[in-house]
C-alpha cells in the first residue's frame, strides 16, 4: 500500500500539487461547519444556519462547472487565482457583516460559494502530464481520493481550533486566507502553467452529453445530501453531549473512517465492472449510516462516525473511473467538476433539510436522513446500471472524430488526454 503511494509522490511537482490543491481546497471543506458555528455565535437559529450552508453549497455548484469550463478553455492560472481571491473576499465581507441583516449575509455567501475555484478538478486533470505512467493514474486517483479525507479529517479540527482560541469570525478569515495560498501554489506550478486542454466539440452540454455521466451525478446526489445531513444533526447532538468540542470530533471522525476505507481500497486495482463496484459501495455506505440513529454516548458516537464515513472515499475513488469512462474528449476537467458540483449540491440539500427536521424532530431523525439518502443513491445505481456500464463511446450522443469520449477501461485510464 505504502509502496505504491510513495512511488505517486516522487513523481515531480505530485506533492506540490497535491498539498497546494488540498490546502486551497480548506476554506471548501470548511465552509458548512464553519459558517454553521458562526451563525450560532452570532445568536441565528438551525435554519439560518442551515440555509447560509445551502445557499454557500449551490452557488459553489453553479460556480465549479461553470469555472471548469473556463478552465479547460482558457487554462488554469487565468481562472484559478482570481477566483479563489473573489471567494475569499466574498467570505471577508460576511464574517465583518455578521447575521444581523439577511439580504448581505446571503448575498456574501452566495458570492463565496459562487466563485470557489475548481482545484479538485484542476488537480485530476493535471496527474496524466505529472505521471509517466499511465497505470500509476489510478493510484493518483485512489491516493487523491484519501488525501481529499485527510483535508476533512483536519478541517473541522482547525474549525473549532481557530474558535477555541479566537472566534468563529477568525476562523471564517484564517480559513479562506489560506485557501488563497493554496491556489497560488498550484497555478504558479509549471505543470499547471504548461495544462492545455485537448481539443473539444463546441457545444452547450459539454461534458453533460454524456448518458453515464449525467446517471453518475445522479446517485451522487443523494449521497452528498447524507453527508451534508450529519453535518446538521451533528449539532444538536454535540448540544448535549460536550458542545463544539464534540461536534468537531464527529466531523474528523467522519473524515477519518473515510481515510483509512480509501486507503485500504486504493492499496491494489480492482478487477470487474466499476459501475457493479459502485452499486456495492453505495450499499455498504447506506448501511454503515444506520447505526448513527442509536446516538449513544459520546465516545461510542465518535466510532459510529468513523465506521460511517469508511466507505465513501471508496465511493469517490470508483466515480473517479467512471468518469473518466464516461467523459467526452476535452471535457474531463468539467465534468469531474459536475461531479463535484453535484455532491455539493446534495449536501447542501442535506443541510437545508435536516436543519428544518432537527428542529422538528430532533438529532434522531436527522440521523434519518443520511441513510435514507444512501438507499436512494442505490436505487439510482440500480436503476441506471445499463447506462453506466455501456461501453463509452455509447455514452455520448452524436460522437465524432472531435467528440470522441475516453475509452478507457480499468484499471487503465485514457491515455494521452490533457484535460
Amino acid at each position: 500500500m505504502v509502496a505504491g503511494y510513495l512511488d505517486i509522490l516522487r513523481a515531480r511537482h505530485a506533492v506540490r500539487l497535491l498539498v497546494g490543491t488540498l490546502v486551497g481546497r480548506l476554506p471548501n471543506a470548511t465552509a458548512a461547519i464553519a459558517i454553521v458555528l458562526f451563525v450560532r455565535a452570532e445568536g441565528g437559529s438551525y435554519s439560518l444556519a442551515g440555509a447560509l450552508a445551502a445557499v454557500y453549497g449551490v452557488a459553489n455548484a453553479v460556480g465549479q462547472p461553470v469555472l471548469g469550463r473556463l478552465v479547460d478553455l482558457h487554462g488554469q492560472p487565468r481562472v484559478q487565482l482570481p477566483a479563489a481571491v473573489l471567494s475569499a473576499l466574498a467570505m471577508a465581507v460576511f464574517a465583518f457583516a455578521g447575521t444581523g441583516t439577511a439580504a448581505p449575509a446571503y448575498l456574501s455567501v452566495g458570492v463565496a460559494g459562487l466563485f470557489t475555484p475548481p482545484l479538485e478538478g484542476g488537480l485530476r486533470a493535471l496527474w496524466p502530464s505529472v505521471l509517466p505512467k499511465e497505470d500509476q493514474v489510478h493510484t493518483a486517483y485512489a491516493m487523491d481520493a484519501v488525501a481529499q479525507e485527510v483535508m476533512f479529517t483536519v478541517g473541522p479540527l482547525l474549525v473549532t481550533v481557530c474558535v477555541s482560541l479566537w472566534s468563529p469570525m477568525a476562523a471564517l478569515l484564517v480559513l479562506n486566507g489560506v485557501g488563497v495560498l493554496g491556489a497560488l501554489s498550484v497555478v504558479v506550478s509549471p505543470p499547471s502553467r504548461a495544462w492545455r486542454s485537448a481539443p473539444r466539440e463546441a457545444h452547450w452540454l459539454g461534458a453533460l452529453r454524456s448518458g453515464g455521466l449525467l446517471a453518475l451525478l445522479g446517485a451522487f446526489l443523494f449521497i452528498g445530501m447524507a453527508l451534508g445531513s450529519i453535518t446538521v444533526a451533528s449539532v444538536p447532538y454535540a448540544d448535549e453531549h460536550g458542545g463544539d468540542a464534540v461536534y468537531g470530533w464527529l466531523m474528523a471522525a467522519l473524515g477519518l473512517g473515510a481515510l483509512v476505507g480509501g486507503a485500504v481500497y486504493g492499496a491494489r486495482q480492482w478487477a470487474g465492472e466499476p459501475a457493479r463496484r459502485l452499486r456495492l459501495l453505495v450499499a455498504l455506505l447506506a448501511v454503515c449510516y444506520l447505526p448513527l440513529m442509536l446516538m449513544p454516548g459520546a465516545v461510542a458516537m465518535v466510532l459510529l462516525t468513523v465506521l460511517a464515513g469508511v466507505f465513501l472515499a471508496p465511493c469517490i475513488a470508483c466515480a473517479f473511473v467512471l468518469v473518466d469512462l464516461h467523459a467526452p474528449r476535452g471535457t474531463v476537467t468539467e465534468a469531474f467538476s459536475w461531479l463535484v458540483t453535484t455532491f455539493t449540491v446534495g449536501a447542501s440539500v442535506g443541510t437545508g433539510l435536516a436543519g428544518p427536521v432537527v428542529e422538528h424532530g430532533g438529532a434522531l431523525w436527522g440521523f434519518a436522513v443520511p441513510g435514507a439518502a444512501g438507499f436512494v443513491s442505490l436505487l439510482v445505481l440500480a436503476c441506471t446500471g445499463r447506462v453506466l456500464a455501456a461501453p463509452a463511446r455509447e455514452a455520448v450522443v452524436a460522437a465524432s472524430s472531435e467528440n470522441d469520449p475516453n475509452r478507457a477501461v480499468e484499471p487503465r485510464f485514457s491515455s494521452g488526454h490533457q484535460a
